[in-house]
């Protein structure tokens, strides 16, 4: 069962541990230290829900599905324009980006943005429905429950990391200089995924 396991765990941690928009406001919140428990908790477990419905067939019916997922590409597009364009604002004033000064954003807000940032991006359904669940599948009957368990312990246990482990950031994070850099980055982050969604369905 160990196999199984440590097979669900490294391809979760293959598919998440890279620049996207979920890591980029997972890191802007822990920075911030603002709302950083119910933000890793909503990406951690919609990443763990989608794996095991996609280990449970699901990510079948998904990837025959085109005009759900235009659906969702287009509107996490929309999405993600905006929070770039939000980002590109607060990087061009730097009296509003001193760590733990400015209004802070309400919980309410930062989970709605947290859902779009998880939920309106195609590429969270295909990596977790139908790519995990291909791969999950191939392990037979029951190992690829382990392999679902490894790929949530993955994902829950990245999130956590970066949330809080984004705390240690603080101190660099003390000046205007430094958050205008995030925030650009943030911004540019944005912009090229939106960009993907954009050329990935003219192309297709």
């Amino acid at each position: 069962m160990i196999i199984p396991l440590l097979i669900g765990l490294g391809s979760g941690l293959s598919l998440i541990v890279a620049i996207g928009a979920q890591n980029a406001f997972v890191l802007r919140q822990g920075i911030r230290r603002e709302h950083v428990l119910p933000v890793v908790l909503i990406c951690g477990l919609a990443d763990a829900v989608l794996e095991t419905l996609g280990v449970a067939g699901i990510g079948f019916i998904v990837e025959r599905a085109p005009l759900v997922l235009d659906i969702v590409r287009w509107g996490g597009v929309v999405f993600l324009l905006w929070y770039a364009w939000t980002a590109a604002r607060r990087a061009m004033r730097p009296e509003a980006l001193i760590a733990g000064e400015g209004k802070p954003e309400s919980r309410r807000r930062t989970i709605l943005a947290c859902l779009a940032i998880t939920l309106l991006n195609p590429h969270v359904y295909l990596d977790t429905m139908v790519l995990m669940g291909s791969i999950g599948n191939a392990q037979g009957d029951p190992e690829r429950w382990w392999f679902v368990l490894g790929g949530a312990l993955a994902s829950i246990g990245w999130f956590f990391l970066l949330g809080y482990g984004a705390r240690g950031l603080s101190r660099f994070f003390a000046t205007p200089k430094s958050w205008r850099i995030l925030d650009g980055v943030v911004a540019v982050t944005m912009l090229v995924i939106a960009a993907r969604l954009v050329f990935s369905e003219m192309g297709g």
